[in-house]
């Protein structure tokens, strides 16, 4: 049978591949507890971001001297939609698709970029975390005959400090990434023959299996 599958569900893959099975076979993990200020953060970005269409870059990508804001706001969305996002059908009829959070351009190629809240500064391996959900996006844009470039740009935020009159300063870093798209098309073709093989073993270091006893 068809599926559908996004980075979310695809990560779950990559944490353990029984877990992603029964996801899709009709025993899924008990949803946690998703903390509220990531989402209402995400949201502030956007209409942040979105006021400086047609007027130049945010103060936050500010070290970048060749790109504009994708001002195509119909269909950028479309892109951020959950519940829709960028998708593509494969030849089988299983169904992937991505949200974004933004779209640069340069010339006539797409930039993905993404913003990530944390509550501390970045580690040294923290932006690898977010390869794979990079790749897929860049993917599926150029399924839907969208031209890429071979990187993207995540732009983390953490607070620094409260400052006298009670705001909150926000620190930022932004970091590029090299794409690699034919990463995207191995999980891809990774997960649909998980899905549609025997179930995997049980995982080692999966919590979730050792405590329900899978």
């Amino acid at each position: 049978m068809p599926y559908k599958l996004s980075p979310s569900t695809l990560s779950l893959l990559s944490e353990c591949p029984r877990c992603f099975y029964w996801h899709f076979h009709g025993r899924k993990r008990p949803s946690g507890i998703f903390p509220s200020l990531p989402s209402g953060m995400d949201g502030i970005l956007k209409k942040h971001f979105d006021s400086f269409i047609g007027r130049g870059l945010p103060p936050e990508l500010s070290e970048l001297s060749d790109v504009v804001l994708f001002d195509d706001m119909d269909l950028l969305k479309v892109w951020r939609n959950n519940l829709r996002g960028i998708q593509w059908n494969d030849s089988s009829g299983n169904l992937f698709r991505g949200a974004v959070d933004n779209i640069l351009r340069h010339g006539s190629k797409l930039v993905v970029l993404d913003y990530k809240t944390r509550g501390y500064p970045l580690k040294e391996d923290t932006a690898a975390h977010y390869q794979n959900q990079l790749d897929i996006y860049n993917l599926l844009l150029r399924k839907n005959g969208f031209k890429t470039e071979d990187y993207a740009y995540l732009l983390f935020y953490h607070p620094e400090r409260v400052n006298d009159d009670g705001t909150v300063t926000f620190n930022t870093d932004l970091v590029k990434m090299k794409i690699d798209v034919r990463n995207a098309e191995r999980i891809f073709k990774r997960a649909i023959e998980v899905l549609d093989g025997e179930e995997p073993e049980k995982g080692e270091e999966c919590e979730y299996c050792a405590y329900c006893g899978k």
